[in-house]
């Protein structure tokens, strides 16, 4: 992990327990993913085993407590699922967004029925995982969203469409933003949707991004599609926007978790290529300007981690706000961009080949400044707390 940079873990992030489970979730990326991760990227979706066997490994919903099929981990063990992805080399797996976002949702606010329903089913895989809130007019503004869960009888028919919605392609189970009556944020209401059946539900296209390419982003639509009474998230309706606003922080964090995994990854396959290439009969490493490069890249990822794991640490003790929260998101991934690009800099022409890990952790970092709320709306939320 980053031992290759020297980076010290705190105390809390090295017990024999969190040490085991790090080496084991390195093994099953490698052994299970790595291989297979071309593939993927060519198809636009990762295999739909590697959920199932992600879920036999324990991997899934490791943080959910074991009386509703979790590893009974905490965050900790999420943060090793991310970031050890990245040091496989692995992109395109939804696997932090289906433990660390769709669960949480159901453990916080599903009724124990939920939870005894639902949880299970995505700890072992049975179920994948995803949220549906942007929508072709609205992205950041959720109050602006026009899908709707009115009521019918003892249940909703829903109503609407969903855009950019990450493991679209592959999940069954989607938490989909609705309004349940007109209003501002108090008609919001999160849904959960068991896609497998469902009439009038239907997927669309896996979008054509420049990045993440193994990742199944697609298109969702509800046309009259008939829920149960129990598809409402919790037992209130209008509570999906505080209910959203609360998670928000974590979201924000697995962002920054995930963008300084990267700049590691970034930072090892640099100096490994600078040590190996030579230019005018000399190693790229042996030049003042390779050598102060990857010592700024390594100053802003030293950082960059540095004020992660200290959010992660807050957020253990549960006291992670939203604005400290913000800061993370928007920082870490705005340095991140800066990292790859004199990551790939180095590179040379070969920085610009698909063929270079580079080039792919290039355009995949990009998204990272725009999802989760963009940067400017992290600056926005920043400076209401002035």
């Amino acid at each position: 992990m980053s031992e290759a940079l020297d980076f010290p873990l705190p105390a809390w992030y090295t017990e024999e327990d969190i040490n085991i489970f790090r080496d084991a979730t390195f093994g099953f990326y490698e052994r299970e993913c790595a291989p297979h991760s071309e593939k993927w990227r060519k198809a636009g979706i990762v295999d739909r085993e590697a959920w199932n066997k992600a879920g036999d490994m324990g991997l899934l919903c490791a943080s959910m407590p074991e009386e509703y099929g979790g590893a009974g981990g905490d965050y900790r063990h999420e943060m090793i699922i991310m970031e050890e992805l990245h040091r496989a080399g692995v992109d395109g797996f939804g696997i932090s967004l289906h433990n660390a976002i769709v669960a949480p949702y159901i453990l916080h606010y599903g009724t124990e029925e939920q939870k005894r329903k639902w949880l299970p089913k995505l700890a072992s895989g049975e179920m994948v995982g995803a949220i549906a809130m942007t929508e072709p007019g609205a992205g950041s503004d959720l109050q602006g969203i026009r899908t709707t869960a009115k009521k019918s009888g003892n249940g909703y028919v829903l109503n609407g469409s969903k855009t950019f919605i990450t493991n679209g392609g592959t999940a069954n189970l989607v938490i989909v933003v609705a309004k349940t009556e007109d209003g501002g944020a108090r008609g919001v209401s999160l849904m959960v949707v068991e896609t497998d059946g469902a009439e009038g539900f239907k997927r669309g296209r896996n979008l054509d991004k420049i990045g993440n390419h193994a990742q199944d982003t697609s298109e969702l639509f509800f046309d009259d599609v008939d829920l149960p009474a129990d598809a409402l998230l919790g037992t209130e309706e209008g509570q999906g926007f505080f209910q959203l606003m609360d998670q928000l922080p974590q979201e924000r964090l697995n962002i920054a978790v995930q963008g300084v995994a990267a700049m590691e990854h970034a930072l090892r396959v640099t100096i490994e290529y600078a040590k190996e290439r030579t230019a005018f009969k000399k190693p790229l490493m042996a030049f003042q300007n390779t050598q102060f490069k990857l010592a700024e890249c390594k100053t802003l990822t030293t950082v960059a981690k540095t004020f992660t794991y200290h959010c992660a640490e807050r957020l253990l003790k549960g006291e992670l706000d939203a604005t400290t929260a913000s800061m993370a998101k928007y920082w870490v991934t705005d340095v991140e961009g800066k990292v790859m690009d004199e990551c790939l800099q180095l590179f040379g022409g070969y920085g610009y080949m698909e063929e270079y890990p580079i080039a792919r952790m290039f355009t995949d970092a990009r998204v990272q400044r725009i999802y989760g709320g963009t940067n400017e709306i992290m600056k926005l939320l920043i400076a209401r707390s002035l």
